[in-house]
């Protein structure tokens, strides 16, 4: 890099293992050094995620590294995340580089092609570095996969590219911090070791002061500081991972508490559309996978949610081998409510086209027939932020898709525009006057293509009105409102635990 390009400073927050807490310190301290001041960006090389986001110029990226931008108070950029992984089989992904569709790639093909991911992901950090004063650099799973550490461009071989001091996140609650602290290191060679300049534990339950022994030895055994022990905490801030979709079971007894059902297909996305839904006061949200037997009628559900998907073809033929297809079916008869948004909204239609395989072999599937619409998958994908109207209510979402759908009767380039549920208003920041989504039996099955449909509190009212529950109140602050007030909330609980003078200090911020 040349001598005359500013260099921000880099902090990285690694773990030692999956869903420890990286996103949550990484976005505590964008919120922090933007509070302080500084001009602060996330990054993370690669993700592996199929929940994404659009960036105002239209670009996909992961919805973590949108989170921390929004906690940074900038707006996202695929900078922040050039690589992104959206699994479509168990042993492939399809790869968006720099926020655009590069191609599908097995594992072994993508590993053959690390070089120039690793060129790309370097080109955005030095560009990200030379815009801001500080990057807080994400790592992914644990930085001590010792079999995949050569290949790795996420972990520690950015965090030395960047010169980043780490600090590595390990998690209490699910036991064994002790192991996983020292047994990370160990796995280290000495370089690397070096790296790690102290530790933040998450998610402690109980008294923190019967802790300061297990602290003390730590850091006698490893040489190294704990900054800080964060204590569980409730937040509503969008998860990377969700322990609601890795568990999916029926939770809630839905006679006695008003409950949303979301199916939980095989190649659920964008799960995040419904964290609107849990800050419900009285309303419960159920993610199930499989229909047992107490779930053969569904009538008691005040709706059912078919939720994104990145296989949406592979997830109809899932709900016909499950049954839920049929129990769908019957539980509009009797007079349910069911929302499809993006791939559930393809799904509710009569058939899904794939001429080109682009989700697999080249084929048609049937749909759920609930709406007399068809889909035909086919490049480019669609990726805008949107404002639209349903009846005059306004709503701002996003939109990621491959599909074009249509009337079933005229074809999907034969629809008319006043067919859609939903009226576009702007896309990408520039007006249209454009249609998306529809409904049937007088509103009880709708579908759309706006991820974030429930982030607009007007929205979420008029949708609980439609099911009858008129009585609940969206959450006071929704969408960027929300969130912005949960940034604020994790950032103070960060410093009331966490020694930040110490951080600053490392990071050479102080």
């Amino acid at each position: 890099m040349s001598a005359e390009i500013k260099q921000a400073k880099c902090i990285a927050a690694l773990g030692t293992g999956s869903d420890v807490g990286k996103s949550v310190v990484a976005t505590a301290l964008c919120r922090i050094f933007s509070d302080r001041g500084y001009k602060a960006a996330p990054y993370k090389a690669q993700n592996m995620s199929n929940n994404s986001g659009v960036t105002p110029e239209g670009l996909e990226m992961g919805r973590a590294q949108i989170v921390q931008a929004e906690a940074a108070r900038i707006a996202p950029h695929v900078d922040m995340n050039p690589v992104l992984l959206k699994p479509v089989t168990q042993i492939g992904s399809q790869v968006v580089l720099l926020g655009k569709v590069h191609k599908d790639l097995s594992a072994a093909q993508y590993h053959r092609e690390k070089e120039k991911l690793w060129d790309t992901a370097c080109s955005a950090l030095d560009r990200l570095r030379a815009a801001n004063d500080v990057v807080v650099l994400e790592g992914a799973g644990s930085c001590a996969e010792v079999n995949l550490m050569a290949r790795d461009i996420v972990n520690l071989k950015m965090a030395a590219y960047a010169k980043a001091p780490v600090i590595l996140t390990a998690d209490i609650d699910r036991g064994g911090v002790f192991a996983q602290i020292v047994g990370t290191l160990a796995c280290l060679n000495k370089a690397e070791q070096d790296l790690i300049a102290g530790f933040v534990i998450n998610r402690f339950r109980g008294d923190i002061a019967l802790f300061k022994e297990g602290v003390d030895w730590i850091e006698k055994k490893t040489g190294k500081p704990v900054f800080g022990v964060l204590p569980w905490i409730n937040h509503h801030i969008p998860n990377e991972d969700s322990v609601v979709i890795e568990r999916p079971e029926a939770k809630t007894d839905p006679v006695k508490t008003p409950t949303v059902l979301v199916v939980r297909t095989p190649h659920i996305s964008n799960f995040t559309d419904f964290d609107a839904l849990f800050q419900v006061d009285g309303l419960a949200v159920d993610f199930v996978e499989h229909p047992v037997e107490h779930l053969r009628d569904l009538s008691a559900y005040k709706a059912v949610i078919l939720p994104g998907s990145k296989s949406t073809r592979s997830d109809l033929n899932w709900l016909a081998k499950t049954g839920w297809n049929h129990r769908i079916k019957a539980y509009v008869k009797s007079g349910g409510h069911v929302l499809g948004i993006c791939g559930g909204y393809q799904m509710l239609g009569t058939k899904v086209r794939d001429p080109h395989g682009l989700e697999g072999p080249p084929g048609d599937t049937d749909g759920l027939g609930l709406l007399s619409l068809e889909t035909a998958l086919k490049a480019p994908k669609t990726t805008t932020i949107s404002r639209f109207e349903w009846d005059g209510v306004p709503g701002l979402g996003y939109e990621i898709h491959m599909g074009r759908t249509g009337s079933a009767s005229r074809g999907v380039s034969g629809r008319k525009l006043n067919d859609g549920l939903l009226r576009v208003k702007e896309r990408n920041q520039h007006a249209c006057a454009d249609f998306d989504g529809a409904a049937a039996n007088s509103g009880r099955v709708m579908g759309t293509y706006m991820h974030g449909f429930f982030d607009s509190a007007p929205i979420l009212k008029k949708w609980l009105s439609l099911l009858g529950l008129s009585e609940l109140e969206p959450p006071e602050a929704c969408g960027l409102e929300g969130r912005d007030r949960q940034y604020d909330m994790l950032a103070r609980h960060f410093k009331k635990y966490v020694d930040v003078p110490a951080i600053l200090k490392v990071t050479n911020m102080d």
